[in-house]
């Protein structure tokens, strides 16, 4: 175990987990440099589990021979920097959630064709740039079987460190990318798009026809604003979740999840 014990928050090699800013995390200029934050156990399992590959951890004392033992063995001769709660804390700006945060390599984007080669279900995160919003939908896409996400450069990066924590890794375990052309585009992939969104010709969620496509891309926008209206008169249905007690709309992962279930295949 390469340990370092640090006593001061400007203690070398510990920057990636303090004074980079998610942009810098993510070093745009240069994606094969990005790295992200992994955050708790068994999110950082989730990640190792599926080939990501660690550079440097940060754990609290009490738990390099407890929770975070197995990942310390597993991530090899990498830096793991360790200090009291209070140190780490005052480092990081917030409280460690079960002691121990992972840095890792960011991986190399997969293209929106091979992503969707084999996909039937997929969904477009289209504008949305809450973390805890991203982390959601993408839980719900793991567990209701969507076989996809392709996420807008205008939406929250999935590999933000609160959207990992939430999605519980699930942001690991759905192949994702990002998506630089309009949705029709996805119509060549043999898709059939359909913008969840309030209009008078929207078709209520549980049409037929929904179901009985294919290869259907779902494309869910922020609840605010909700999607362009060019995006909305690109797709080929526009849907509705039915809504009792004069509720117009749900919050957009709450919606996703509701969305995915009853269009599972």
């Amino acid at each position: 175990m390469n340990l370092i014990r640090i006593d001061s928050i400007t203690h070398p090699g510990v920057e990636v987990f303090s004074k980079l800013t998610e942009a810098q995390l993510r070093n745009v200029l240069e994606p094969e440099k990005g790295v992200f934050i992994a955050e708790s156990p068994k999110v950082i399992r989730v990640a190792l589990d599926k080939g990501y590959i660690p550079t440097a951890i940060l754990c609290e004392e009490k738990h390099l021979e407890g929770d975070a033992a197995d990942i310390i063995e597993r991530c090899g001769d990498i830096p793991v920097y360790t200090g009291k709660r209070e140190i780490l804390s005052q480092l990081t700006g917030y409280m460690l959630t079960r002691g121990v945060l992972c840095a890792m390599k960011r991986p190399r984007m997969a293209t929106v064709e091979d992503v969707c080669s084999d996909a039937r279900r997929i969904v477009v995160i289209h504008g949305v740039v809450d973390s805890t919003n991203i982390g959601a939908i993408f839980r719900s896409a793991a567990a209701l079987g969507i076989d996809a996400v392709l996420v807008t450069r205008d939406s929250c990066d999935p590999l933000n460190r609160r959207a990992v924590r939430v999605s519980m890794g699930s942001v690991f375990l759905v192949p994702w990318t990002w998506i630089d052309q309009p949705v029709d585009s996805l119509h060549a992939l043999g898709f059939r798009t359909a913008a969840m969104a309030l209009t008078d010709d929207s078709i209520p969620l549980d049409h037929p026809e929904l179901k009985a496509s294919p290869r259907l891309a779902l494309v869910m926008g922020t609840e605010g604003d909700g999607l362009p209206a060019e995006t909305i008169a690109c797709t080929t249905f526009t849907v509705k979740i039915p809504m009792a007690h004069n509720v117009d709309s749900l919050n957009v992962a709450a919606a996703s999840a509701v969305a995915f279930w009853e269009l599972r295949v």
